[in-house]
């Protein structure tokens, strides 16, 4: 397991979004073309869905810089769950251009087109999803290293992108072998009926995280081992250990419970170590520790 490690400043993440950016608009502008001159609506499905891919990444970084913004008088806790906003977001943005794909393929089942000057826009649909691949590799990656929600969630659509492309330009190969039209919208129907998932699933986390998630229980192991050897004094106890999650944000809540005879001093020194360890374990980490007498 990897050893966890402080919130990367946003400045840094922010140049992973700038890179989703320019990704999204050459991919816009490659199967925008491609469908111009094919004439599919399954590129222009493919076509639809890298627009979207755009405005997600807009959004993206709007919620990445809300979120890097320190506590004020009216967010104590910082502004964390903005990044749960943005996946919220670009849920349901996919969820719409799923449904526009689905209208499309819909219509041109009723009124079918000939395809157009295949080669060329396969091509183009290609070098964008290479564009797509490599980019939403990197977010993702970079995503899950640094808990940043925005960032694997972006990935996570560009990578339906490319699986979205994948299928569009193995079936306008597949029309171009056979001549069967009406395999073009019946690929487009089947790409947005699989793009509402990874849509819904974005939706879903980013809820989960907005009402206040535990931590991952490999986080919350860390921290218990983390905090086992802090005194050998059998009156000791720490209780109550509570975990939740704002986007790239850790909160450790405890009560620790000490003899009721120890002095104020000892027992807040025990509770900056409790803290200190905490922090050692999962850099980052803002913990409140409560002092308990023992009955």
């Amino acid at each position: 397991m990897t050893s966890p490690t402080a919130p990367a400043d946003h400045r840094y993440l922010e140049r992973f979004l700038w890179l989703s950016l320019a990704t999204a608009v050459l991919t816009v502008a490659l199967k925008a073309a491609a469908a111009l001159i094919t004439n599919s609506v399954g590129m222009w499905s493919d076509a639809l869905e890298s627009t979207v891919n755009l405005l997600a990444a807009g959004v993206a970084l709007w919620a990445m810089r809300l979120s890097a913004k320190p506590a004020d008088h009216n967010h104590d806790f910082g502004h964390g769950k903005a990044e749960y906003l943005s996946a919220a977001v670009e849920g349901t943005l996919i969820v719409v251009a799923a449904v526009a794909i689905i209208a499309g393929a819909i219509n041109r089942f009723v009124n079918p087109v000939p395809l157009e000057s295949i080669g060329i826009g396969v091509v183009l649909a290609t070098l964008a999803s290479v564009g797509n691949l490599v980019t939403g590799l990197i977010l993702i990656r970079a995503g899950r290293a640094h808990r940043s929600i925005t960032l694997e969630a972006d990935g996570k659509h560009l990578m339906t992108d490319v699986w979205t492309s994948v299928g569009v330009l193995a079936g306008i190969i597949i029309v171009a072998l056979t001549h069967i039209v009406w395999l073009d919208p019946l690929i487009a129907l089947g790409v947005g009926v699989n793009i509402v998932f990874t849509g819904v699933g974005l939706v879903r986390r980013s809820v989960v995280g907005l009402l206040d998630a535990t931590l991952p229980p490999d986080e919350v192991a860390i921290i218990e081992r983390a905090l086992v050897p802090l005194t050998d004094d059998p009156r000791v106890h720490l209780t109550d250990l509570r975990t939740r999650e704002s986007g790239r944000q850790r909160f450790v809540q405890a009560t620790l419970t000490v003899p009721g005879e120890w002095t104020v001093r000892r027992s807040h020194d025990l509770a900056d170590r409790v803290e200190e360890e905490v922090e050692s374990a999962l850099p980052g980490t803002v913990t409140f520790v409560h002092v308990e007498p023992a009955d």
